[in-house]
């Protein structure tokens, strides 16, 4: 974590700074929270946010081979795995401005009688970004609703998240000379935002077994994602299932702060500018896929983004699609390759699904059929 000691006085800053003279330190999880969904000041309470006038671009911001392979994918499970010719829902948890939503539903016109029976739900809580939505999806206005919550719609359905669970909030222990504590924000002697420990529940006995001898200043996380794979193992008990979640993030247990701050695309502190800045984490896949299974839901992945992508055949999808554009061509190309690299977005993003019980595997993990993400059945 970058942290250079300047601090903004953003209008959530000062709001921050009286919640905590009032109530004291703020947990770590409850600060992120503050931060992006504050009713007035929260990050995500902006429009700009997105793309590359915003402060961090997304996969569907990189190329619209990204969505389109989505769209396609989605077709394919709809055929193979959820019941066609059955009406259809479409999900999307943090739609952003619906670039990749517009790309899966433009691809999926190719799918034979998909589009006839497909719904769109938006699970998205800024009003700002609703409107945006609402203007980028307009061809398909006919066919979206918006809700908080899962139990609105009804299965069959395909769940997306992309570039969304990085945003849940996290908390954090840390472990002082004293022991595991949990990690907070307070005031320091100037009365600005620092890191803290406070005492509080805290799983100590586990944190030792899980990291025997950590020095002080070693940091746990946990999302706490029951409340994801509980929502999602009771719309499967209504209806078969299959969720997507593409993010960035470790495969195997670890310990570590991965609290991040972007602003205009450069790295700060998450502390430097509450409100204005957003605030992510790593996703740990080994916790989501156990917390996952635990739920009574099939596994299939982790992969990387560029072996997903791979197997769906993003290579033939771009060459198709240069050679009837060459004037995009280049900029195609240049797209692809960021989605694919190895040291970028090919390699750090990752690929998840989950499924109803009783389902066959999803397309597009063949490269990870030989291995299971948590201990029991995939």
């Amino acid at each position: 974590m970058i942290d250079n000691g300047l601090r903004r006085d953003t209008p959530l800053a000062r709001r921050i700074k009286e919640r905590i003279r009032r109530d004291g330190p703020m947990t770590v999880d409850s600060y992120m929270s503050a931060c992006l969904w504050d009713a007035d000041y929260g990050y995500y309470r902006r429009q700009q946010v997105f793309g590359a006038s915003g402060d961090f671009i997304t996969a569907a911001d990189v190329s619209q081979v990204f969505g389109e392979l989505l769209g396609v994918w989605a077709g394919v499970v709809w055929q193979g795995v959820l019941g066609a010719p059955n009406p259809i829902t479409i999900v999307e948890y943090g739609p952003g401005r619906g670039t990749m939503m517009r790309d899966i539903l433009r691809a999926a016109r190719i799918v034979p009688g998909f589009s006839n029976v497909t719904r769109v739900h938006l699970v998205e809580a800024s009003e700002s970004l609703i409107e945006l939505q609402t203007a980028t999806l307009s061809e398909f206005r006919h066919v979206l609703s918006w809700g908080r919550e899962l139990d609105e719609i009804n299965p069959p359905a395909i769940i997306f998240a992309n570039e969304f669970l990085d945003a849940w909030p996290v908390a954090q222990w840390v472990k002082t000379a004293s022991g595991w504590h949990i990690r907070a924000v307070t005031l320091d002697a100037r009365g600005d935002l620092q890191f803290t420990a406070i005492d509080g529940e805290c799983p100590r006995d586990a944190f030792e077994a899980l990291l025997p001898g950590a020095p002080p200043g070693t940091v746990i996380e946990s999302q706490r994602l029951d409340q994801l794979a509980d929502a999602l193992q009771a719309l499967s008990e209504r209806g078969p299932i299959a969720f997507l979640m593409v993010d960035y993030g470790h495969t195997t247990p670890a310990a570590g702060d991965t609290l991040q701050a972007v602003r205009a695309h450069k790295y700060e502190s998450p502390l430097t500018s509450p409100g204005e800045a957003d605030l992510t984490v790593h996703i740990n896949f080994y916790d989501l896929a156990s917390t996952l299974h635990r739920a009574g839901l099939a596994l299939d992945g982790p992969v990387t983004q560029a072996e997903f992508l791979g197997a769906l055949g993003i290579v033939e999808r771009a060459s198709r699609l240069m050679a009837a554009n060459p004037a995009r061509a280049a900029e195609i190309e240049t797209g692809v390759a960021r989605l694919l690299a190895p040291n970028g977005m090919g390699g750090r993003f990752k690929v998840l699904a989950a499924r109803s019980p009783g389902l066959p595997s999803l397309p597009g993990f063949s490269a990870a059929r030989e291995q299971s993400a948590v201990p029991g059945p995939a």
